[in-house]
């Protein structure tokens, strides 16, 4: 009880964060906007050119940031939980790169699908480069490491990006491809959301219901078997979720590395190794990174923008080799 209650307070704080770091977002830009225009294109019907900024351009966006920022650290977690690497992370496991090719390969042969068709190519595009990654990285006598499954992931990666990258320029759709995989929430949409949001809410909401079962699963499977768990089951819904979230990630912003690996370890020192807690922290904390790599790189350089994957990648490498070189335990 106390430890739930400790929980809630710190929910608590990080949904006020949020809060406040998403109302930053949508005053802060190129365009000049105020607190009242915000309140105004939220929760009355005035129109001008400021609102409509904020209702078309800058409130999806910011929501969409909210929800790949929640579906990108709530995967990494998972991914972490169930193989028990501290260096687990879609972009780095081959899922990302994996749905970025799917996403080139439609494109080019079907350039008439529409955005949820898109969406379902990045799912299939995620499932095969993660089953490429864990397939080599247990090929050999031992099983998985983490250091095989990293070097496997980044081995898998570059050959997608590679087949992402020679699809384009063979089709001569080099630049739509750019557009999708550069990893940036700009041109999203209302009608992009309504497509991919069932998508997240319905991953996150079963990795809640799992979430006691991947606590078990994260310390000992032999402990998990004792008590009951149907392991297979357990994790094969599990890996479909880490699908869900990154293929609908990816459909929405592309290339998007590191924030499955930098938010889990940073919740694990707020909460603790209770997945019960680790999950919802993490789609709070992961919301708030990308909430504010996104502010930042509409107003660093303004009125031109720099990619949230860079103000990403830029606090995500110096994390990934203290991890490395910390053996996984820099905040636990």
């Amino acid at each position: 009880m106390k430890s739930s209650a400790h929980f809630s307070l710190k929910f608590l704080i990080g949904g006020l964060l949020l809060i406040v770091v998403f109302c930053l977002a949508l005053v802060l830009g190129a365009a000049q906007t105020t607190v009242q225009d915000v309140w105004n294109a939220v929760f009355s019907t005035i129109k001008s050119d400021s609102i409509n900024i904020l209702r078309e351009i800058r409130l999806p966006r910011e929501v969409g940031a909210v929800l790949v920022g929640a579906a990108l650290a709530i995967s990494g977690a998972i991914m972490q939980g169930i193989t028990r690497n501290p260096l687990a992370d879609p972009g780095l496991l081959g899922l990302t790169s994996g749905a970025n090719a799917a996403l080139a390969v439609t494109i080019a042969l079907l350039p008439a699908t529409n955005y949820l068709g898109i969406t379902i190519a990045c799912f299939i595009g995620s499932a095969v480069g993660a089953i490429m990654v864990f397939s080599i990285g247990a090929a050999r006598k031992g099983g998985f490491s983490p250091l095989r499954i990293v070097l496997a992931g980044a081995a898998v990666s570059a050959f997608l990006y590679a087949i992402a990258d020679g699809v384009g320029i063979y089709f001569k759709i080099s630049k739509n491809v750019s557009m999708w995989t550069s990893g940036g929430l700009i041109g999203t949409s209302w009608s992009q959301l309504q497509i991919i949001s069932p998508f997240i809410i319905l991953g996150i909401l079963v990795s809640l219901l799992l979430s006691r079962q991947l606590t078990i699963l994260s310390l000992n499977e032999e402990v998990a078997v004792g008590l009951g768990q149907r392991i297979l089951l357990v994790k094969m819904v599990l890996f479909i979720v880490v699908i869900l979230l990154a293929g609908s990630s990816v459909a929405l912003v592309g290339n998007m590395a590191f924030v499955g690996l930098m938010v889990p370890h940073i919740v694990r020192a707020i909460v603790g190794t209770d997945y019960r807690f680790i999950i919802p922290m993490s789609a709070i904390v992961g919301a708030i990174l990308m909430v504010l790599a996104d502010t930042i790189g509409r107003t660093i350089n303004m009125p031109y923008e720099t990619p949230v994957a860079a103000i990403i990648a830029i606090m995500g490498l110096p994390f990934f080799l203290i991890i490395v070189r910390k053996g996984g335990k820099v905040f636990q």
